[in-house]
């Protein structure tokens, strides 16, 4: 199944595979028929793999804050989170290589409470300073117990981030929000007091795996 957010860019692509593929076929030279013929359906697989949106089982736990993307853990660092959370946060990095699903999900239920989207560099998404310098959308959900902020970044080769919600929207645990293309990053901020589940080096997947448990509410 290839992910709604992805057709747009998938359909060109896979039209241009399936012709290479074809005209494959026509070339006398065996040499040239095989290059044009791997050519062809190594780009065909690549796209179907990138633009994969497989389901997922949402664990059913109201205090889990659940990954927002698949990837690689390559942070986890205490932060002063002073535009939606105001207040000390735990910060939970993911690298997205191009091998892994690029859907996005939302981490809790609840609702969009604040959404910015800032243009800006394209530096490799593992560097640190790609979380403040790179183009990135900002979002913000409020939950019925606790607030969750997480931003989609993008990389050194994805520069082009889908994420059609805005603020008053109804979120949904697990529920795919948008998508990042081709390599990039997502960075999560939980409150403070929260239990952090995974750890540096883990692989994650969205609308799954549990990043950090929240034990109390940050509600007033």
């Amino acid at each position: 199944m290839i992910t709604p957010y992805g057709v747009d860019v998938a359909r060109p692509i896979i039209i241009v595979c399936a012709a290479i593929i074809i005209l494959s076929f026509f070339i006398a030279s065996l040499a040239f028929k095989v290059i044009f013929l791997v050519i062809g359906i190594g780009l065909l697989l690549f796209t179907l793999n990138f633009f994969r949106d497989p389901e997922r089982e949402t664990p059913a736990d109201e205090n889990a804050v659940i990954s927002p993307a698949d990837g690689v853990v390559i942070r986890i660092d205490d932060v002063d989170e002073e535009e939606f959370l105001k207040a000390p946060a735990k910060k939970v990095s993911i690298f997205m290589s191009a091998l892994d699903v690029h859907v996005n999900r939302y981490p809790i239920s609840g609702r969009v409470g604040y959404f910015r989207y800032i243009s800006g560099k394209y530096i490799a998404a593992f560097d640190d300073k790609a979380s403040q310098e790179n183009e990135r959308a900002i979002i913000g959900v409020e939950g019925e117990r606790f607030n969750v902020l997480f931003v989609q970044i993008a990389g050194l080769i994805a520069r082009r981030i889908v994420c059609p919600i805005d603020v008053g929207d109804s979120a949904t645990a697990g529920k795919r929000f948008g998508m990042i293309r081709f390599g990039s990053r997502v960075d999560v901020y939980v409150p403070v007091g929260s239990e952090v589940r995974v750890s540096l080096k883990e692989r994650v997947k969205a609308g799954e795996s549990i990043l950090a448990v929240v034990t109390s509410s940050d509600k007033a």
